[in-house]
């Protein structure tokens, strides 16, 4: 078992610059909506009592059943849905919209198809007031990292998907947000073109200073090779079932990483405790 102490957990460290804080601080956490119009609205509870540390630098892959709130969870981070009680903080502070302290990248690309590659990663730096000198470096900088040299002036309609979630990456990290949420960015995508974007990926966060990462996927051995730390939720309402700690140092190579003892004893365990997780589910899936 590697269970974790959740204040002090590596690679991650305390900066000066959040003068000790956790990054990210979940404190029995419960979320519900309703569904349904008139006599058959009912109250659907997607969280229960989530309780989460996260120190600065972290990469944390949420795994569980279809349904079990992962992406709930990420939206209360990012803003995007409404907190129900004041009990997360980001940096200290309550999640809201549009801080520039949080970059979240979606499932899907959604780079605008009137822009150019070079304009789509241009885009969140321009709304957030980066000198035009800057934001131009940065990007082509980005573009050439993420294997999209010479792509500058495409469309996205003339790139594949993995270019298009190559240029999406690009446009997240342009952003130089200490906190990044992710939510299954490579799911759409074929078996090789993923694991070039898991490669990349790390290449990207293990660059200066770490981000902290909350990383939603359904992909076990994805979660494995990426994270530092993989939380385990139950079925709905999602509970966290397992806080693990993954016992392989940085830095890592993706492909030779599968192929290593450690890794498929990594894989039986969480794999038990997904079976649990999905026998948990209480209310339907």
């Amino acid at each position: 078992m590697h269970e974790p102490n959740p204040a002090q957990i590596g690679p991650g460290t305390h900066s000066a610059a959040n003068n000790g804080r956790p990054a990210i601080s979940v404190r029995q956490y419960s979320h519900a909506y309703q569904t349904g119009d008139g006599a058959e609205t009912r109250l659907v509870e997607a969280l229960r009592d989530i309780d989460l540390t996260v120190p600065p630098g972290q990469f944390i892959s949420f795994l569980g059943p279809s349904g079990c709130g992962k992406t709930t969870l990420l939206n209360v981070l990012g803003g995007l849905e409404a907190l129900q009680s004041p009990v997360i903080e980001i940096d200290g502070k309550a999640p809201k919209e549009g801080r520039p302290d949080i970059a979240y990248m979606f499932a899907r690309p959604a780079l605008f198809p009137w822009l150019r590659v070079l304009d789509n990663v241009m885009l969140g730096m321009e709304v957030r007031r980066v000198d035009p000198a800057e934001r131009l470096d940065r990007a082509h900088g980005l573009i050439k990292s993420v294997g999209l040299g010479g792509f500058e002036n495409a469309y996205p309609s003339q790139l594949s998907q993995g270019m298009r979630q190559r240029a999406a990456l690009a446009r997240t990290f342009a952003l130089q947000s200490p906190v990044l949420l992710m939510d299954e960015p490579f799911g759409a995508l074929d078996a090789q073109t993923k694991l070039t974007l898991q490669e990349l990926l790390i290449e990207l966060f293990e660059q200066g200073d770490r981000k902290t990462v909350i990383f939603v996927t359904h992909d076990l051995g994805e979660a494995i090779v990426l994270s530092d730390r993989i939380v385990v939720f139950s079925g709905r309402p999602g509970k966290i079932m397992k806080d693990y700690v993954v016992p392989i140092p940085h830095p890592r190579n993706v492909e030779e990483l599968q192929g290593q003892k450690i890794y498929h004893e990594v894989y039986a365990e969480l794999w038990k405790a997904l079976a649990e997780a999905k026998k948990s589910t209480a209310g339907g899936s």
